[in-house]
Formats: C-alpha cells, structure tokens, sequence
C-alpha cells in the first residue's frame, strides 16, 4: 500500500493530505475522500485510510488544520475543530480544497475515475456533510458518528450526493434534536438521505479504546439494563480512541 503526503493549497495555508492506493493494482478506480476526527492527520488516520483503499479504492485523507498544526490533545483539537464548526464558510472550503487536490493529484497519476464519494468520522464526518452541503459533485457522503448540526443549513437543490449517516441513538455529542433537525434540512434541501441508528451505541463506536460509560464506545445493552463489561469477543466492540467528545478544559467532556 503506498502513502504519498500530497502538499495543497488551503486558502492562505498550505495543508498536507495523504494519498492512498495499492500500487500493484493496475486500471482506474473511485476516488474517496476521507476526512478523520478532530485529532486531523494522525497515524491512526493513514490506517484508517488504507483500511478504506484497500485494492477497490484511492483515498485522500483530508488535512482540515494546515501543514505542521496537529493537536497533541483533546484540548487543542477543541481549539481548532469548534471554531470550523461555527463557520461553514470557512469549513467548506478547507473540506472542498482537500476534495480538489484528490481529483487533481489522483487523475495526475492516472489513478482514478470519474466515481467520487466521501466518509467521515466525528469532526470528519461533519466535514463530509458540509462538503455535500456545498453542492459538491459527488456520488455520496457517508457520517460515522459525525456533527449533524451546520451554521448553514444546505440550500433546497444543493445538495447533489446521496447521504447515509450511521448514528448511535444514545449518542451525547450528536443527540437526538441534533438528528431531527438534520432531518428536517435535508428534506427542505430536497436531499436523498438515510440514516441509520443504532439502539444502545453512543458516541465514537468506530474508535478503539473508547469506553466512557454513557458517552463513548459500544454500550452493548438494551435500555434500562446496566452496561455489560465487553471482550475481545463482544461482537460490536469498539474499534479507537475517543476523540469528539466537548471540551470543557477540566479534563472532563
């Protein structure tokens, strides 16, 4: 599997993506756009990135920070996720600057078709949605237990990917309310949309490692009975580390 780190412009910052293929399959393939959580372009991202490729695709993991700005922690991850979160604007063009550089760097290397899709996890999920919001050209979008909410809901007609979100019901981060009006967005935009939600997972369910009882992780458990300890063997057992949860700068989310 080869991983290139792909320098592109990002308004007035330079950012760094990766891109990702199998270079020991020949023709063209799809094109997808992966954007990570709120830690950015971290090693765990690059795996995450060749699980996605694997011998079907060619991935570009999106760098949402800039070139050199990566979060050691939950606290600066905070500082530089939430300020995107509250400026679309701002978020859709660094989501969209990393979308241009996969198509123009995937098609330099005679890589990739004309198929393109998006996936995202937490913060990067969110990302996904706005590019789709942004009436990106692009098959579909796909949201891991990502944001739902936007600072600018997507114009009726904008919206030209199919949308799938997969989403914990108990989920904290992204709750209930923040799913109806989802909803009722993507129907006023005229928007093909699913969701899928799952009972007893919360937050970050994709992430190894995360277990915050009642907020991260796999809960295992129908409503109203209390968390059952998991296993390696648990069959939906959580696959990373917890990194969407609010900060609140008190070691507590």
């Amino acid at each position: 599997m080869k991983v290139e780190k792909i320098k592109y412009p990002m308004g007035s910052l330079t950012a760094e993506g990766a891109l990702i293929y199998d270079d020991k399959v020949s023709g063209k393939r799809p094109a997808v756009l992966m954007a990570p959580n709120w830690m950015g372009m971290t090693d765990t991202a690059i795996k995450r990135g060749k699980l996605v490729a694997g011998d079907r695709y060619v991935v570009f993991v999106a760098d949402m920070y800039g070139q050199g700005t990566r979060p050691a922690d939950f606290g600066e991850a905070a500082a530089l996720a939430n300020p995107l979160r509250e400026n679309a604007v701002e978020q859709r063009k660094r989501i969209r600057a990393a979308y241009d550089a996969m198509v123009k760097e995937g098609n330099s290397r005679n890589l990739i078709d004309n198929r393109r899709a998006a996936i995202g996890f937490c913060f990067g999920g969110g990302n996904v949605l706005e590019l789709a919001r942004d009436g990106a050209d692009i098959a579909a979008a796909v949201s891991i237990h990502g944001d739902l909410k936007t600072a600018q809901p997507a114009k009726k007609g904008a919206v030209k990917a199919r949308l799938l979100v997969a989403h914990g019901a108990p989920d904290p981060v992204a709750p209930k309310a923040d799913r109806d009006a989802f909803e009722s967005e993507m129907d006023a935009a005229g928007a093909n949309w699913q969701m899928l939600i799952f009972s007893g997972i919360v937050h970050a369910y994709t992430d190894q490692g995360s277990d915050v009882p009642g907020i991260a992780g796999c809960t295992s458990r129908p409503p109203g009975r209390p968390m059952r300890p998991r296993t390696n063997s648990s069959p939906m057992r959580s696959r990373g580390v917890c990194n969407c949860l609010p900060y609140k700068g008190d070691g507590k989310s």
